[in-house]
């Protein structure tokens, strides 16, 4: 019962059930039109869905222990001595997603500073991967326009990401023609939250943070896409 009871409690939901009883009191179509989006967005039942078709359609979280390719870690920021989190977490991801491969192999990694990525690495990845590192950019578009040149085709790829990124980074794979799959470890964020008997009644904060984050990378992909052909802005050298 307690379980039952106690989401309906939090501030966002008896703001949603102080916004319903202002909309039938007063009878607006705007506030009928903020509640309907209020409620769709923050109800788990529905982003459910969302992250499912997330987590099988845009990212994977298995790579089959068979796979032969090579593996892809986009860079995340830090500086000349330091890593940040984001960076670690995806080199994390490389280091279990890369266990136990006996063959040759490579990692590309796109990031200004090399040196605390490829000193994150020692001891953490087999001897046989070769690292490849080199400043594909300031942006997710020059590094993969960069690292576009630098791929065989023919091996297939794993693109190491944050879940938040993966979308950007498929779309980006298919318009280069990249064999690749985006491998991204949920986070909090974008991992399936637990759908009681409450689930239809309630909203959570979380799924608003899921479609601000999905909001915010298909607008940056869809606007880069729409204006490629207008500046090649994109296409400058890593070093520029």
């Amino acid at each position: 019962m307690k379980d039952f009871i106690e989401p309906f409690l939090y501030p966002h939901n008896l703001f949603l059930w102080a916004f319903l009883f202002a909309a039938i009191r007063y009878r607006k179509i705007g506030l009928f039109a903020l509640l309907i989006w209020f409620y769709a967005f923050g109800n788990t039942f529905f982003a459910n869905y969302v992250r499912d078709w997330y987590g099988t359609a845009i990212s994977t979280s298995q790579i089959d222990r068979s796979f032969t390719g090579n593996y892809v870690v986009l860079g995340c920021g830090g500086s000349i001595d330091a890593l940040p989190d984001c960076a670690k977490s995806r080199l994390e991801q490389l280091v279990a997603v890369s266990f136990g491969r006996e063959d040759n192999f490579t990692v590309y990694i796109t990031t200004l500073f090399c040196q605390p990525y490829v000193d994150y690495l020692k001891g953490r990845i087999q001897s046989n991967a070769r690292v490849d590192c080199f400043h594909g950019g300031a942006t997710t578009y020059h590094e993969m326009y960069n690292l576009a040149d630098r791929l065989d085709r023919n091996i297939p790829l794993v693109f190491v990401s944050s879940d938040y990124h993966a979308f950007r980074v498929k779309k980006l794979a298919e318009q280069y023609q990249l064999p690749a799959l985006v491998f991204a470890a949920p986070s909090s964020t974008f991992r399936r939250v637990n759908c009681g008997s409450g689930c239809f009644l309630t909203v959570n904060l979380s799924n608003y943070d899921l479609f601000a984050k999905l909001t915010a990378e298909m607008v940056s992909f869809y606007t880069y896409d729409l204006t490629r052909d207008l500046s090649d802005w994109y296409k400058k050298p890593s070093g520029a």
